[in-house]
């Protein structure tokens, strides 16, 4: 029997520094018998000779297109949109199961298999993989930033764009010297709330601000939020860093009207959690994907202080390599049974989620399945 050929394509988002696949986890497919193609990339963070001297065939960026079609593609975020089929079977986040814009198209084009990684599931109904601390990680660094950012320049101005870190120090250096600047301006260091604080976003949320110093943390989750919002308590806290994972309609955090009172301090909303087009986003005060360029939007407020929202939904590419290593290692016993993948549960699960989402285009509706649970891809 010829072997499983994976297929890594090279990421088109734009400054998205991740990879799905790792030199290390790489090496460890091919001495398991798989042949790994891994395409040119200028934003991967390994070069591609990191690749090629442990064994991977070296391909042109954007060759999965042509590949034959028995080849499984492996990629992170969301392909361009595009109108040609896609035939082959893609392990990928695809963000269209839950009502997201554009799903019905996006889904509309597989004549082969989406394997969605983000509802990849072990026997307990957990996450398989997850960039989910990383990207809390990085949504409360930039929140914190950007709270130092607005009382240094008072103008207005908003945070200029940022680029990728190569390791946690220079990060947390940075954040430290803002979370510096901003204790000078304000006399303190800011008050931050994390909602969904128990799972791995709100964890690493949580972490970064406990390394910068930041010791003034309301660390909420699922019994915090029982009875239903808004919460005066995120708006009178300076930064807002929600993590949760919406699977169902709820009533919104905050809005328009508990923005308006006197009591507000919150400067910053960090939205990990990125249900940006979701009609049951329950921070319904913005309505657009920020992006690292341009990290932040302003939200209208009839008072001071000035508020603005980041929503940058590839969080963890500001750290990618710690990133990508954590992801890649922990689905690498799931990689390693994509030659068998249709009798494996997390895969065949995988297929039967997508079959199921496909009818459901038919019937005009999307239904998540899947536990509250934290995650940004």
């Amino acid at each position: 029997m010829a072997p499983t050929v994976l297929h890594l394509r090279a990421e088109s988002k734009p400054l998205e520094h991740r990879s799905a696949l790792t030199p290390k986890t790489a090496k460890t497919l091919i001495d398991a018998g798989y042949v790994v193609n891994v395409e040119e990339s200028s934003l991967r963070i390994f070069d591609i000779s990191e690749f090629k001297e442990i064994g991977c065939k070296i391909v042109p960026e954007g060759s999965w297109i042509d590949a034959p079609e028995d080849h499984i593609i492996i990629g992170l975020k969301e392909l361009p949109e595009d109108t040609f089929p896609l035939k082959h079977v893609h392990v990928q986040f695809a963000h269209v199961y839950k009502n997201q814009g554009g799903w019905r198209q996006v889904l509309g084009r597989y004549k082969g298999t989406l394997l969605d990684l983000e509802f990849l599931q072990d026997e307990n109904k957990r996450r398989v993989a997850a960039f989910g601390y990383h990207a809390g990680f990085a949504g409360a660094a930039l929140a914190t930033q950007t709270w130092a950012w607005q009382l240094t320049h008072p103008n207005g101005e908003p945070l200029p764009g940022v680029s990728h870190y190569e390791n946690e120090g220079a990060l947390i250096a940075d954040v430290e010297k803002s979370v510096a600047e901003g204790e000078k301006k304000a006399g303190r260091k800011p008050r931050v709330i994390v909602i969904g604080a128990l799972g791995r976003c709100g964890r690493g949320a949580v972490e970064l601000c406990e390394k910068v110093g930041i010791t003034d943390i309301l660390r909420w989750d699922m019994e915090e939020t029982k009875t239903p919002g808004p919460y005066k308590e995120i708006v009178e806290s300076d930064i807002f860093v929600n993590c949760i994972y919406l699977d169902k309609p709820i009533p919104p955090f905050l809005n328009k009207e508990s923005l308006a009172s006197p009591d507000r301090h919150l400067s910053v909303i960090c939205d990990v959690s990125c249900d940006t087009t979701n009609p049951h986003n329950p921070i319904p005060v913005y309505d657009i994907n920020t992006t690292f360029s341009h990290p932040t939007v302003p939200v209208k407020v009839e008072r001071d202080p000035p508020l603005s929202v980041i929503s940058i939904d590839h969080l963890p590419s500001l750290l990618p390599r710690e990133a990508s290593e954590a992801f890649s290692s922990a689905l690498l016993p799931s990689l390693l049974q994509l030659n068998n993948w249709r009798n494996v549960p997390v895969w065949r699960q995988a297929e039967e989620l997508f079959e199921e989402k496909v009818k459901s285009m038919s019937e005009g509706q999307v239904d998540g399945k899947s536990a509250l649970i934290e995650g940004q891809s």
